[in-house]
């Protein structure tokens, strides 16, 4: 009988957009697939799956239906392994399997960000911190996605088994990669770019979090040091007409665009100049990484994912205590200087290499041979490089 393994988050896209190489990893190793979350979509290399409405917040009711039927479907399935990702996936996926893991079951959660960091309110070190560090107890590796965490998890002497540190999800330098000269200029024009529109790109929702307002009072400031200057926001969310609302205020709407969703990011990052990010908080932020492995400088606010990402002054620049004019700035003197771009450019795209899809591949995989797959030390070994 093939050994089982479920994926636990609180929406199934987390697996489209994060995770699908490492499932199709454990199918080619023989494994069934389970897939527990929120959403219909029919997502590759998943045996079976589990829509279960997960909510976002630790008070809503309707998480402790969830709780039982997670536990329903860990005691029934007798998994070798429950990998649980995203706050609330967990936290109710590590309760659920309690149980399970007297029985053998080990259980792993990668934190994508806590939600307690340096800068955070005073609330979320009161509610999620508490509730982190008592759930570490039931946890056979945390993994974390960035230095900070890491450290913190350390040296607070969270009780999980083992504490690692991946770099992030990976990110796919074949898909994002630069384009050359010609083919570039060609694809902008027929977006209807002119050569020398200074093009910036952000990719994110439109929520408090990520703060587009603040880059968009940036635009305004820039002013005529940098005439040419575009924001490009792709994204949906609650705040996207208040944020289409601001730039008309402040005389900048022409040069916003708002995007809406897209799923063509890998051919639009490539067009651009550089990537802009305004967000308050992150984890290791994906869209920095894909804009940073297609030889963007980027322009972002201080938080830990930002600034382990991006070396300020090498690879673009990182902007503390959230100085809208200082932001400006740096919007005026890349927009000028074609060679500064270029040059921050490539070192953007030689730091990706630290957090490529095969990297974090073997460091995974790593992580998973050691605890389960049968061989010892020799197929530890052999496995910890199988990816891709």
């Amino acid at each position: 009988m093939a050994k089982k393994v479920l994926f636990c988050a609180t929406v199934d896209y987390h697996f489209q957009a994060f995770h699908l190489p490492y499932m199709k990893w454990f199918q080619e190793q023989g494994w069934e697939v389970h897939v527990a979350a929120s959403g219909k979509l029919e997502l590759p290399y998943t045996d079976k799956k589990f829509d279960i409405p997960f909510r976002r917040s630790p008070f809503k009711l309707g998480n402790i239906d969830v709780y039982a039927k997670l536990k329903s479907i860990i005691d029934d399935n007798n998994y070798e392994l429950v990998h649980c990702h995203t706050p609330m996936g967990g936290v109710l996926a590590r309760l659920a399997a309690r149980g399970a893991r007297r029985r053998g079951t080990r259980v792993l959660y990668t934190a994508h960000g806590f939600h307690f960091c340096k800068g955070a309110p005073l609330l979320n070190w009161l509610v999620y911190y508490p509730i982190e560090k008592m759930l570490s107890r039931y946890t056979d590796r945390l993994i974390t996605i960035n230095e900070e965490d890491h450290r913190l998890a350390v040296e607070r002497r969270f009780k999980a088994g083992r504490v690692d540190r991946v770099h992030g999800v990976g990110v796919d330098l074949e898909r994002f990669r630069p384009l050359g000269d010609q083919a570039r200029q060609e694809a902008r024009a027929k977006l209807g770019y002119a050569p020398d529109d200074f093009l910036m790109f952000y990719a994110a929702e439109f929520n408090r979090n990520k703060n587009q307002q603040w880059l968009i009072r940036a635009l305004a400031l820039a002013g005529s040091d940098a005439p040419r200057a575009r924001l490009l926001l792709a994204g949906e969310g609650e705040l996207k007409e208040a944020c289409a609302n601001l730039a008309r205020e402040l005389g900048v709407e022409r040069q916003v665009e708002f995007l809406g969703y897209r799923s063509d990011i890998a051919e639009l990052l490539p067009l651009c100049d550089a990537a802009v990010a305004s967000s308050l908080r992150e984890g290791l932020p994906v869209n920095i990484m894909e804009a940073m492995a297609c030889g963007l400088p980027v322009i972002a606010t201080e938080n830990r994912g930002h600034s382990e990402l991006i070396a300020d002054g090498l690879s673009g620049y990182v902007i503390r205590g959230l100085d809208e004019r200082q932001c400006a700035e740096r919007i005026a003197q890349l927009s000028q200087s074609r060679a500064l771009r270029e040059r921050m450019g490539r070192e953007s795209r030689d730091r990706m290499r630290h957090y490529s899809l095969e990297r974090v591949g073997v460091e995974l995989t790593g992580i998973y041979a050691h605890y389960f797959l049968e061989g010892g030390d020799e197929t530890k070994s052999k496995y910890s490089g199988a990816y891709i």
